[in-house]
């Protein structure tokens, strides 16, 4: 058996490192090694009395453990926070905080420390867990020789920096002389396993120390009052209305859903996002079939709980078939005897495996290599499940009871000579029909919410989809009756056709819902003009409302309109405030930390 982040407690480089080796031992090598690793474990028949006699004289551990979450999207503050409710149960005495909220200085003062970091972007740490990252590579740093610490790390293995800020964080607590309480668990897109083996061998340490044992932990039960419908347990959202926003002649195809909640106990606040379980295209599922020669009534094992379904629905709804990972590719080597492929994942191919990935599918690789012939139960046993997508929710609860919107681009493009799609942006846009069920759940983000007080002024950006949590704001605090000032800048193509929700922005300007609100399109003139450039249009009363304490919102695409907007901000509080970039900088960290600057950026 393949040793895997998954199904062991090392993480990825160790679990790489141990299957090249393994299979190279002879049995005289494998039974020394065994005995080798018997001995060496204190206090197991064996070890050396002076060890033994060390460990037991060694200080208990405090019960007091600080868990800090560095969060986007809200995986990570939510498994921190079940985390801290199972060390509780089990008597410790636990804190839960975002890095954002936690004074660095203070972590020389603990003992016990648990990192849940998801990676953002290109490797990056989220926003909540920038400050943090910087202190601990500063000069600043403390030595943490008295530090017990442990890092559950979330991720995505299609990107090429798997896992990064939670490696960061692991690798940085070492060098500073911190011990590893347990071993770091690097987690893909379906983190619920892992996520739950990390913390039973967290708590098991934690409790050693403590010259006691552990309970096996249990999943936490829903609080009173909570939906039993979650992640792992998704509702089946009936479709009440799907339509096209744009209109005719648009180069784009935008679909607003409207999905009921009835009866499903699902509750959630403006900012939050809305997962949804897509399923494959068809087209692509029939052409996988008949590349492989499979049987598309095949059962097939899909999971460790042993769940059998037909091969065809397996690879509709079950696994993900449109994103090859690196891991990935490497699996499908090792089960095929096809030397093209062994020869692009062999070592020092690295950038030509990544060149390959870009763009390409399943039935890319089969079709590009000699695969037909591997059986069908073998070869879906290394597909990973197909991922829920996370969509802005678009709609306030409290003006929509039992309904909940999206907004939803469509995804279409040409790669490699052939059409692609998005796999849940044109199920929703081509094969979604009114009273149709849609499997969903509520994914609560505190790291995008509105102000506390309703008087706070709001500035919200959001070119095209990104509209979409701004219309949600606007529909709450027209609910609420909020005084605060609120201005939008909102952008995209072309002014007739690609207005989102262009009557519901009129109707809150001319009620006073909305104060302000500027547009940018893009392809209306000779020159693009993009949101940014509207914000410097008004440079000095955006500044002025910055002064005022307002709120700063950005929703879209990170790589470019995020980072240029932010690149914006800065300029515009450099120039009005008449200060340094430096300190330009360091306003926008303020207001961070304030949360007064806030982004839902993907």
């Amino acid at each position: 058996m393949q040793i895997q982040v998954m199904n062991s407690p090392f993480n990825q480089e160790q679990a790489e490192l141990l299957n090249r080796l393994l299979p190279t031992l002879t049995e005289t090598q494998k039974n020394w090694l065994s005995g080798y690793m018997a001995a060496a474990v204190p206090g197991t028949a064996g070890a050396p009395v002076e060890e033994a006699k060390a460990q037991s004289a060694a200080p208990a551990i405090s019960k007091e453990v600080t868990i800090l979450y560095g969060s986007q999207s809200g995986n990570a503050q939510g498994l921190a926070k079940n985390a801290g409710k199972t060390l509780t149960e089990s008597g410790f005495q636990v804190t839960v905080s975002a890095m954002s909220d936690f004074k660095p200085n203070n972590l020389k003062k603990i003992q016990n420390l648990l990192i849940v970091a998801s990676t953002h972007g290109e490797g990056e740490p989220p926003d909540n867990a920038i400050s943090f990252h910087e202190f601990l590579y500063s000069k600043r740093a403390p030595k943490l020789d008295n530090l017990n610490f442990s890092v559950l790390a979330l991720g995505d293995s299609s990107y090429e920096l798997f896992c990064q800020t939670g490696k960061d964080f692991d690798q940085r607590l070492a060098e500073l002389g911190g011990t590893r309480l347990y071993p770091r668990f690097d987690c893909d897109l379906d983190y619920d396993e892992p996520a739950a083996e990390w913390l039973e061998g967290v708590l098991v340490s934690l409790s050693e120390a403590q010259g006691g044992s552990a309970a096996p932990v249990q999943a936490a039960a829903s609080p009173t009052g909570e939906s039993v419908y979650s992640r792992t347990n998704p509702f089946k959202a009936e479709v009440l209305e799907n339509i096209n926003l744009n209109g005719r002649g648009s180069n784009k195809e935008t679909r607003h859903l409207e999905l009921s909640l009835e009866g499903s106990g699902l509750t959630f606040e403006p900012g939050d996002t809305l997962g949804v379980y897509p399923e494959n295209d068809p087209a692509l599922v029939e052409a996988l079939l008949g590349e492989m020669k499979w049987d598309s009534e095949e059962k097939v094992t899909v999971n460790k709980q042993g769940e059998v379904r037909p091969l065809k629905d397996a690879l509709t709804s079950y696994f993900e078939i449109t994103v090859l990972t690196k891991p990935l590719l490497g699996q499908v080597a090792e089960i095929s005897a096809d030397e093209d492929l062994h020869e692009l994942v062999s070592p020092g191919n690295e950038e030509k495996v990544k060149a390959y990935l870009e763009g390409r599918d399943l039935l890319d690789v089969v079709r590009d290599f000699n695969l037909s012939g591997i059986p069908a139960q073998k070869f879906i046993s290394i597909l990973r499940k197909i991922p829920a997508r996370l969509y802005s929710i678009s709609s306030s609860l409290a003006a929509n009871p039992d309904e909940v919107h999206l907004t939803i681009g469509a995804v279409r493009y040409e790669a490699h000579g052939r059409e692609r799609n998005g796999v849940c942006s044109i199920l929703c846009a081509e094969r979604l029909q009114p009273g149709d069920t849609l499997p969903i759940y509520v994914q609560h983000n505190q790291n995008f919410k509105l102000p506390a007080n309703p008087d706070t002024p709001v500035i919200m950006i959001g070119p095209g989809t990104g509209v979409a949590p701004f219309r949600s704001f606007m529909q709450e605090r027209e609910e609420i009756g909020a005084e605060g000032k609120s201005w939008m800048f909102f952008g995209d193509q072309h002014f007739v056709t690609d207005f989102l929700y262009q009557t519901e922005w009129q109707k809150w300007l001319q009620d006073g819902v909305l104060t302000k609100m500027d547009v940018a399109f893009s392809r209306d003139t000779d020159e693009k003009v993009y949101v940014q450039h509207r914000l410097l249009e008004h440079s000095k009363e955006l500044f002025e409302w910055l002064q005022e304490g307002a709120a700063v919102y950005i929703c879209g695409d990170e790589k470019n309109m995020a980072h240029d907007v932010h690149n914006t901000l800065l300029e515009i509080i450099e120039k009005e405030g008449s200060i340094s970039r430096e300190e330009a900088v360091q306003y926008l960290t303020d207001m961070q930390q304030q949360k007064r600057y806030q982004r839902d950026v993907y």
